[in-house]
């Protein structure tokens, strides 16, 4: 299975309450990182059993991969959220959660010697129905 369609299982899982599943899908040491308003823990709310996917529904508008990184975008009613899922091998091992925030991902990589390539964005938030709101920005150098 490659990176966007582990990611794409996780949130069907998650969608039908199959938590062997989710089990499945993540290492048993996953690395979280959290940025948003702190009643905004949906995810790890969900992920470790302490509310229901029925409280806040994830679902993904867009899901984009970009190495071993998948990106996936959504906004349900006034919450705009991204997820970035960093994977090894086929399992989730980093899960960065970003609530209300302008998301950038920027590659800071050193190009290779005698490479003209420069320093580019990879991907960047498109909150279309939140476009009129002001949300703080965050740039994630990978």
């Amino acid at each position: 299975m490659d990176n966007t369609s582990t990611v794409n299982a996780l949130y069907k899982a998650l969608s039908t309450g199959h938590t062997s599943k989710v089990s499945g899908l993540i290492d048993n040491d996953l690395e979280w990182w959290f940025h948003g308003p702190q009643n905004c823990h949906h995810m790890m709310k969900i992920l470790t059993g302490k509310s229901s996917p029925t409280e806040f529904k994830f679902e993904p508008r867009s899901v984009d991969a970009i190495d071993d990184y998948v990106i996936v975008e959504g906004w349900e009613g006034l919450a705009y959220w991204v997820h970035v899922w960093t994977l090894k091998n086929g399992i989730i091992t980093q899960f960065r959660e970003y609530f209300n925030t302008w998301l950038t991902v920027a590659d800071l990589r050193i190009p290779a010697a005698g490479c003209n390539s420069r320093r580019s964005t990879l991907w960047q938030s498109h909150p279309r129905d939140l476009a009129k709101r002001s949300l703080p920005g965050l740039m994630l150098a990978i």
